[in-house]
């Protein structure tokens, strides 16, 4: 009854506040929204705790395996990990709520939580149509709570961006899916793997299914070119909203590419394709991210650009990779999450969040100034956070299936992502004069008034999802390489929720703490130093000789165009949506 229950419990709650919340006091909606959200993050803590040695697989309404109809709800250990992950940042932003918001109806906390549970369903459900139906509540949540400030035309526009964008992933979807189902007549992730297992051979049906399907999961994963409606999401929803889209939402894309393509498609059609549009988020994210001002979209940049390093994990396809993308992914919730936070206690005390306008305007803010310098360094990957592990992980399982070019990338975007957040740090908290251009503007106030002082109930969940993120690199290699080869065998994964039974693969235990992984963390938090004072100079009046103004005027040019193209106009988006699922289509089919 564990995952029943973690699903329907705030599902229960949700209603109940939808319903009643008008005429209950503040207090006690608060109060029912964070209990719930502890009582979710309990349940999936302890199915996490199970699931190495005794997985949980329910079959809801009865129906099991063999009928056809059956809906199986499956915890192996990577999915309990990552509901998990998803239920404490819930946590963590109900928490920062509580006095970030000085008025808010219990509408929003009634969101909340059904986001909630449709991210957790999504995890585990092992039925491609379910998952399609938690993937769109997930979706129309996410919109709702985009759109919350409805009161001001550019949350409007971020959401109906938002909306459009992930309805037309969605409906591609739903169309992959109906091609599995005419091909197999199951819509089970397990039964339909084994099924097309054993037809051997792909076949352009099943390409396209597979082409369809990862689509709508990559739009959600902000992959390029289907990314364009982040950054507009991000700087329109409130905060607390901000902390679960990067944190973890942006994260669930990845995983259903993951999942569909190790339990349905394993070993029939190529990741080259996913391999690519990861790199060119990871390059994308990292020059935009240094070329924003405005704090929240110089963050939602950056989880585009991590995010693609997570896509490149997953496409590697070996369980080696895959581990390292689960140590990258448990590092990057809790740090991207902290530094949400912390742009939300910025936004409350000084209505702003753009850095120029913020400059030396932090210094009253220890802790938080100190989030954003630890979550900073975090970014470039020094031990031991999560982010260190993963790359040191994800690169030596890189290196051994011969992409050499992975380390200078996962560099690159780790140099440029911190660089960008360190700039904040030394520009609001210590008072730097700041670079000239990029995209700023003042934000509109998410409260109707600020705070003096941040009180610890906003400070205690940005301190404690750092510290998680930091400590994340810590986790024993043993485990996390074992759950990664469950995940990644079709046939574990069929056994468990199929034939009920648990395989325990036992590979070499992942190692983060390796010359090359310390080498490359090294490298990435030098250039991220670097990344400050470039970005200063650039500012400056450049010397009169022809090579200064030539480089000067070649920047300023090329990010101009990076800027258009990110014109917020939702045409230009669905026709960068189009273009890129012919490119997937393209890349899947010549690999």
């Amino acid at each position: 009854m564990i995952l029943q229950t973690t699903v329907a419990l705030p599902v229960l709650v949700a209603a109940l506040l939808a319903a009643a919340g008008r005429w209950l006091p503040r207090l006690a909606v608060d109060v029912a929204a964070i209990a719930t959200a502890a009582a979710v993050t309990a349940l999936t803590a302890l199915t996490l705790a199970r699931a190495p040695h005794h997985p949980q697989v329910v079959w809801l309404g009865g129906w099991g395996p063999g009928t056809g109809v059956g809906i199986p709800l499956a915890a192996d250990p990577l999915a309990a990990a990552l509901a998990c992950v998803t239920a404490a940042l819930t946590l963590a932003a109900l928490a920062f709520s509580w006095r970030y918001f000085s008025e808010i109806q219990a509408i929003f906390h009634a969101l909340m939580l059904l986001f909630l549970a449709s991210m957790c369903a999504f995890v585990y459900t092992g039925d491609l149509f379910d998952a399609f139906v938690f993937f769109e509540l997930m979706s129309v949540v996410a919109i709702a709570l985009t759109g919350y400030r409805s009161e001001e035309p550019a949350t409007v526009h971020g959401a109906l961006n938002f909306g459009v964008v992930q309805s037309i992933g969605a409906y591609l979807t739903l169309t992959g899916i109906a091609l599995v189902y005419g091909r197999t007549g199951e819509l089970g992730l397990a039964a339909a793997g084994r099924h097309l297992a054993a037809a051997g051979g792909a076949g352009a049906l099943v390409t396209a299914a597979f082409v369809l399907i990862c689509t709508g999961y990559l739009v959600k994963a902000a992959a390029v070119p289907f990314h364009f409606w982040l950054a507009d999401a991000h700087a329109v929803a409130p905060t607390p909203v901000c902390v679960l889209f990067s944190g973890v939402m942006v994260e669930l894309g990845v995983y259903g590419v993951a999942r569909t393509y190790w339990a349905v498609f394993a070993g029939l059609v190529p990741l080259t394709a996913i391999a690519v549009l990861g790199a060119a988020a990871a390059l994308l994210g990292a020059v935009m991210c240094v070329l924003q001002h405005h704090i929240k979209r110089m963050l939602a940049y950056s989880t585009i650009s991590h995010t693609g390093l997570l896509l490149v994990g997953v496409a590697a396809g070996t369980p080696e990779a895959l581990a390292g993308t689960a140590y990258y992914l448990a590092g990057h919730a809790g740090v991207k999450g902290a530094l949400f936070l912390a742009a939300g206690a910025l936004l409350n005390r000084h209505e702003s969040v753009d850095a120029r306008d913020l400059r030396g305007r932090g210094r009253g803010m220890p802790v938080t100034g100190a989030v954003f310098l630890v979550g900073a360094l975090c970014l470039a990957g020094v031990p031991p956070s999560g982010l260190f592990a993963g790359h040191s992980v994800a690169e030596h399982a890189a290196l051994k299936i011969g992409w050499w070019w992975f380390m200078p990338l996962s560099i690159a975007a780790a140099a440029l992502t911190a660089g960008a957040v360190l700039r904040v740090w030394l520009v609001v908290f210590r008072g730097t004069p700041a670079g000239a251009g990029g995209r700023g503007g003042r934000e509109d106030p998410e409260t109707s008034g600020t705070l003096r002082s941040i009180p610890w109930i906003m400070l205690t969940p940005a301190v404690a999802l750092l510290a998680a993120g930091l400590a994340a690199g810590l986790m024993p290699g043993g485990p996390v390489a074992d759950a990664a080869h469950v995940f990644a065998g079709r046939d574990a994964y069929a056994g468990l929720v199929l034939d009920g039974h648990v395989a325990r693969p036992h590979g070499p235990p992942a190692d983060p703490w390796t010359p090359s992984g310390l080498g490359g963390a090294a490298a990435a938090l030098l250039l991220a130093l670097a990344v400050p004072a470039a970005r200063r100079a650039s500012g400056r009046p450049r010397a009169a000789h022809a090579a200064g103004r030539l480089a000067g005027r070649a920047a300023a040019a090329a990010s101009a165009r990076l800027h258009s193209l990110h014109s917020g106009h939702i045409g230009d988006y669905a026709a960068w949506l189009t273009a890129g699922v012919a490119v997937l289509a393209l890349l899947t089919t010549r690999s």
